[in-house]
C-alpha cells in the first residue's frame, strides 16, 4: 500500500518538464541580484494584481476599500493587510483563484504544529516545480538523489502509537523510501530502527531534528560504527549546534537544515559552507516586530507572501515562525547569490517573557553538550514561573540540575525553576518536537511588553 501511495507521490512530483526545471533551477542560483531584484519585482506584481482581482477573498478585501474611499493600489505589497492562519483555516476556497478548476488541483491537508486542519490546493505543474527544486537544493547539494535508498522519520502515521514490537516504518519502493515512525522512538526500540536502516541499505537521512537526533544518541551510546550515511538532512524543526555534533559524530557524515511550509511560501536549504539560503522563486519574506519590518541582523516574525503557487497566493501571510534574514547581496563561499536565512528561531508563540519584557528565543545553550540529558523542553506557566521537562542520560546529578537552573536565571531573570524528570516529551499531532512552550495568557504577554516599553 505504501508502495502504491508512492507511485501516485511519484507522479505528481516528478513529470517529463522535472530535468528542465531541475537544470533551471541550478542557473537561476548564480544570477546576479539585480536580475533575481528585476524576476522578483515582476513575479511579485503578477501575484498581486491576480490576488486582487482573481482571488474571492482579497477581491472583497480591495473592494471594500474602494467603496470606503481608500484608493491606495494593490500593486504595492506593504498596502496589503498581514493574513492570519486563523482566516486561512476558515476560508480555504475563498484563496483560490476563480479560474481555477478546483477538481484539477491537488489538495494538501497538513494540521501543522497546532492540530487545527488546514487545507490547501497547488497545480502539478506548481507541484513539479517545487520538487525540481529540492531535487536540487535539498539533495544533489549534499551529493544524494531521490533515486538512492533514504530513510524519512516524520509524522505520519505508519503503526500503531500502542504498538511495541517492530516494524515502526513502511518500505515505499516507488520512491525507494523508508518511511518510520516518530511516535516510537524510545530508547529501548531505537535499535530495531537502526537494524532496518542497516537491512535496507539506507544511504541518507531526512526528517524531525529530534527524531534524527534520538537516533543519533542512540547509536553513540552503543558505540555502533556501522551506519555511515553520505547526509542526514533535518527539517521542521531547528537544529541546535549539539544536536548537529551527535547526528553528524554517530553517522558519520555532514547535517544539512533545511526550511519549508506545506504553503509554499518560504523555502531555505544549506549549502555546503553552512549558509541557509533561501529558495527566491518560492516566496518574498518579510520579517517584522509587531507589524512594522526590521532591519537584517534583526529577529522578528516571518511574513511571507508566495510567488510560485499562484492559484492559491498568500499575500503577507503570518507563517507563526521567528527568525533572521541575512543582509541583501551578502555573498556566500558557494558562489550562489541566492539570499540567506541566519537563523530559524521557532515558533512565534514559542518565545518566552521575562519581567522586564524581554523576549527570549532559543535556549538551546542552556543544554549544551555538557549537561547530560537526551532532550528537555522549556515551558513558561507565568512570568514567574519556569518548568522544565528533561529525559535524563544515565549519568545525570544534581550538579547538571543546578546547572540548568542557573543557566536559566541568566538569561530570565529571577523566576522559579522547576525540573521534571520525565521518560519522554510529548509531541504534537504531527510528532514535532518543540523545545520551547509559552502558555502566558494574552493580558500578561501584554503586560510583559509594556513594561518593556516604558
Amino acid at each position: 500500500m505504501a508502495t502504491v501511495h508512492g507511485v501516485t507521490l511519484r507522479s505528481q512530483r516528478y513529470g517529463g518538464e522535472s530535468h528542465r526545471m531541475m537544470l533551471d533551477a541550478i542557473d537561476r542560483e548564480r544570477w546576479s541580484i539585480e536580475r533575481w531584484t528585476e524576476w522578483r519585482a515582476g513575479r511579485l506584481k503578477y501575484v498581486l494584481n491576480r490576488a486582487a482581482t482573481r482571488v474571492p477573498y482579497y477581491r472583497a478585501y480591495w473592494a471594500e476599500r474602494r467603496r470606503s474611499g481608500d484608493d491606495r493600489s494593490w500593486e504595492v505589497l506593504d498596502n496589503w493587510p498581514l493574513l492570519e492562519k486563523s482566516a486561512l483555516r476558515e476560508h480555504p476556497r475563498q484563496f483560490v483563484a476563480d479560474d481555477c478548476r478546483i477538481r484539477t488541483l491537488v489538495p494538501e491537508h497538513t494540521s501543522g504544529t497546532t492540530g487545527t486542519p488546514l487545507t490547501l490546493w497547488r497545480s502539478r505543474q506548481t507541484i513539479q516545480a517545487l520538487y525540481a527544486m529540492s531535487e536540487v537544493r535539498d539533495r544533489r547539494w549534499s551529493g544524494v538523489s531521490v533515486d538512492e535508498p533514504w530513510a524519512m522519520l516524520g509524522g505520519q502515521v505508519v503503526a500503531s502509537v500502542h504498538q511495541q514490537r517492530p516494524p515502526f516504518w513502511v518500505w515505499n519502493r516507488a520512491l525507494k523510501q523508508l518511511y518510520m515512525s516518530s511516535y516510537h522512538l524510545q530508547p529501548s526500540l531505537i535499535p530495531d530502527y537502526l537494524d532496518a536502516l542497516r537491512q535496507y541499505r539506507i544511504s541518507y537521512l531526512l526528517g524531525y531534528t529530534s527524531s534524527l537526533f534520538a537516533l543519533a544518541y542512540e547509536v553513540l551510546r552503543r558505540g555502533r560504527s556501522d551506519l555511515q550515511m553520505k547526509v542526514a538532512i533535518t527539517n521542521a524543526e531547528p537544529v541546535t549546534e549539539h544536536q548537529r555534533t551527535i547526528i553528524g559524530r554517530a553517522f558519520q557524515c555532514p547535517v544539512r537544515e533545511t526550511y519549508g511550509m506545506a504553503e509554499m511560501a518560504l523555502f531555505a536549504s544549506e549549502c555546503e559552507h553552512g549558509q541557509l539560503h533561501m529558495w527566491p522563486e518560492v516566496g518574498l519574506l518579510e520579517v517584522v516586530q509587531d507589524g512594522i519590518p526590521v532591519a537584517p541582523g534583526t529577529a522578528g516574525e516571518f511574513v511571507v507572501t508566495g510567488l510560485l503557487n499562484a492559484d492559491m497566493p498568500l499575500v503577507r501571510y503570518r507563517v507563526g515562525d521567528r527568525g533572521i534574514q541575512g543582509a541583501a547581496g551578502a555573498p556566500c563561499a558557494c558562489g550562489r547569490t541566492l539570499p540567506r536565512l541566519d537563523s530559524i528561531e521557532g515558533r512565534i508563540d514559542d518565545v518566552l517573557y521575562t519581567l522586564d519584557g524581554r523576549r527570549i528565543g532559543r535556549l538551546d545553550p542552556v543544554f549544551k553538550a555538557d549537561i547530560p540529558v537526551r532532550e528537555a523542553q522549556v515551558i513558561q506557566e507565568s512570568l514567574q514561573r519556569i518548568r522544565v521537562l528533561f529525559v535524563p542520560a544515565a549519568d545525570f546529578t544534581t550538579r547538571d540540575g543546578r546547572a540548568i537552573v542557573e543557566r536559566l536565571t541568566e538569561r530570565m531573570g529571577p523566576v522559579d525553576v522547576v525540573l521534571e524528570s520525565v521518560a519522554a516529551i510529548p509531541r504534537t499531532a504531527r510528532g514535532k518536537f518543540q523545545a520551547v512552550v509559552c502558555r502566558l495568557p494574552a493580558d500578561a504577554r501584554h503586560g510583559a511588553e509594556m513594561a518593556a516599553s516604558r
